[in-house]
């Protein structure tokens, strides 16, 4: 038997008639940027985060890219403004922050949740401090009240990266919708995955998402004036279609992914490997399903030999890399050793019985 570990036929398969419908009917439309398919994702995303708007774009990178821009343009942040951000996020939340001229405070992990500790956040501020970052890292919730309460306490503006967990819910309500604004992504593999590239911000603040719009349009709210030096980020109308129809199927698929989680939690055995640990099942949409092993290499080589995908997220952390390399002899060891013991098994809405069953066999043997 073969496991892959995410199959994105299968998973447009599941859809397939309602998104050639989507997509045949932009194309008869002769309307592909910045029409009526936007408008309606946009509102209907909206309502499913529950923020006032949403603004799409091209990308997830994107969006948190235009969060902190607008932040400048606004005049909430300025270039040397420090953000706080987890230090085992994937590179784009970083790259964000410096794409902005803006200062990444790394802050570790707490090695239970994987999310940033936020008893370690406090000491981290300082007088240039405008931002947290928090990342929904794995599609589970990095928000806390300690987290909010200290953005209360030093006026600091709380920015979400929800690009792994659409329909994550913290008491009650959505990640996306937590603090002043998010940045989504809609690639392919995500849990509200496009057929391409695609992102989004949702907020609640007005003139935030008026600026951010303006910018992913050249700099333009209006034909051939431009405020801004801005960029052409355009979702496209195809695109937007397609995540209208796989928008009304997330919570579907989210319940399917978490029961794929129940059984690895409940079924997986082997004393080498270690679990995520679930604080409350509505804060965590798997978006992966991680595992730590100290013989993660190891682990990985045996479940290929017996056709099962894996994926490590991330072997790399962000401070170790060369593009950061003033970074490089910075020590932050529990980041260290979650990159270097994570591996990410099997976790989709398509997978069969059969083949979850197989996983586990597979890791329990091991």
């Amino acid at each position: 038997m073969t496991v892959p570990f995410l199959s994105l036929k299968d998973v447009t398969d599941k859809y397939s008639n309602e998104i050639h419908e989507a997509a045949l009917r932009v194309i008869d439309s002769g309307w592909y940027l910045q029409g009526k398919e936007n408008e309606q994702f946009e509102a209907d995303y909206s309502k499913y985060i529950g923020t006032k708007y949403t603004v799409g774009c091209a990308n997830g990178l994107d969006a948190l890219i235009w969060i902190f821009r607008a932040y400048i343009e606004l005049g909430v942040m300025q270039p040397g403004d420090e953000v706080i951000v987890p230090a085992n996020t994937y590179i784009a939340t970083i790259l964000a922050i410096t794409e902005n001229g803006l200062v990444p405070v790394l802050v570790e992990p707490s090695i239970n949740t994987l999310q940033i500790d936020d008893s370690l956040i406090e000491e981290k501020i300082t007088a240039k401090t405008k931002a947290i970052c928090i990342v929904h890292l794995y599609g589970q919730c990095a928000y806390t009240d300690e987290i909010g309460q200290l953005c209360k306490k030093y006026g600091l503006k709380l920015i979400e990266d929800n690009a792994q967990a659409h329909g994550c819910i913290f008491n009650g309500k959505k990640t996306g919708s937590l603090g002043d604004a998010a940045g989504h992504s809609f690639y392919p593999g995500k849990n509200l995955g496009a057929l391409g590239d695609a992102g989004a911000v949702t907020t609640n603040d007005e003139e935030l998402a008026n600026a951010i719009r303006s910018l992913a349009n050249y700099g333009s709210s209006k034909k051939y004036v431009f405020r801004y030096t801005g960029r052409n980020s355009r979702l496209d109308e195809i695109q937007a279609a397609i995540l209208d129809v796989k928008l009304k199927h997330l919570d579907e698929d989210v319940a399917i992914r978490k029961s794929v989680a129940k059984r690895y939690i409940e079924e997986i055995k082997n004393p080498k490997v270690t679990l995520p640990k679930i604080i409350d099942w509505n804060q965590h949409v798997f978006h992966l399903f991680p595992i730590i092993c100290y013989n993660r290499d190891e682990l990985q080589k045996y479940l290929t030999e017996k056709g099962i995908g894996t994926n490590i997220h991330y072997p790399i952390p962000p401070h170790k890399q060369e593009c950061y390399k003033e970074w490089n002899g910075i020590n932050l060891p529990v980041t260290e050793k979650i990159h270097n013991t994570e591996l990410s098994i099997p976790m989709s809405p398509c997978l069969t019985d059969e083949q979850i069953q197989y996983v586990i066999d597979s890791v329990n043997e091991w």
